[in-house]
């Protein structure tokens, strides 16, 4: 039976290629995506490309905790052990919007609907497994304001909010490798580069040359998640932040604070509901 790949947001960019990849590399792949119908024109394109290739849809949208939920449930139900968890869909807005939840979009998409879903599926990873966080090199201007999350009132920044949730992206993946610690279950984060996309935003196709110093098309954007996911190399690897050239990098200092990490973990499990669910 093939080892089993759980990959969010496949319906666009890096992602589509990294569930392409994964499943010529022999993975079982389940691509859990917000747009379903696109999810299931992806999977016949793989079909196409790759012979004999195991590869389902499941809708999710990250930004609700009622579809990570039911999305997790039947990731449960239809399937055994998970060897490979990458948290790869994201999203940026240009205008304040909350979730359904009532949590600042971005913040929700890229954080909190991931953070759920992994603890949901956490305890079907099978050793040795990877859970990967797609973040981002923004994550170096970001910082964390707990408070704001939910707030409906203030101006609006759209770059410091994708780069709080990038940042927070980077925290989790360092707190939950401490959790993990020998487990044979790694957790790593990365940088994709720049990546010339049809979701990249006018405003950040402004600011990220800034950041990197080149534009990658999907293809080669998705070659640091593909080597987090099967290079030998960084089998034992757990903790840390690659760039773009799939190397280890110093992520920002905030990253790396212990009390920062719990602060948002156990804010991320009040706002979830996983802290109630664990008290009952």
């Amino acid at each position: 039976m093939a080892d089993l790949a759980v990959i969010t947001g496949t319906t666009h960019g890096i992602g589509r290629v990294t569930a392409r990849e994964l499943a010529g590399a022999g993975y079982a792949v389940v691509m859990l995506c917000r747009d379903l119908r696109a999810a299931q024109a992806v999977r016949e394109d793989i079909l196409q490309r790759v012979a004999d290739a195991s590869i389902q849809a499941i809708q999710c949208d990250l930004a609700s905790f009622a579809s990570v939920r039911a999305a997790a449930a039947l990731v449960r139900e239809r399937f055994g052990r998970i060897r490979l968890f990458i948290n790869n869909a994201g999203i940026t807005t240009l205008q304040h919007q909350l979730s359904v939840d009532g949590f600042e979009l971005t913040f929700a998409t890229n954080h909190l609907g991931p953070f759920l879903l992994t603890e949901l599926l956490r305890d079907r990873m099978t050793a040795p497994g990877r859970i990967i966080n797609v973040a981002s090199r923004v994550h170096l201007r970001g910082g964390l304001d707990l408070a704001r999350v939910r707030s409906v009132t203030g101006r609006f920044n759209p770059l410091a909010a994708y780069a709080q949730s990038k940042l927070a992206n980077v925290l989790h993946a360092f707190a939950l490798a401490r959790r993990l610690a020998g487990t044979a279950v790694t957790v790593n984060c990365l940088h994709p580069g720049v990546v010339a996309s049809n979701l990249l935003p006018s405003w950040l196709r402004v600011i990220k040359p800034l950041i990197s110093p080149q534009m990658f098309d999907v293809e080669r954007g998705a070659q640091t998640t593909l080597y987090l996911a099967l290079a030998d190399a960084v089998m034992h690897d757990s903790g840390k932040y690659f760039d773009e050239f799939q190397t280890v990098r110093p992520a920002l200092a905030a990253a790396y604070d212990v009390a920062l990490q719990e602060a948002l973990w156990e804010a991320s499990m009040q706002w979830t509901g996983l802290a109630s669910a664990l008290a009952r």
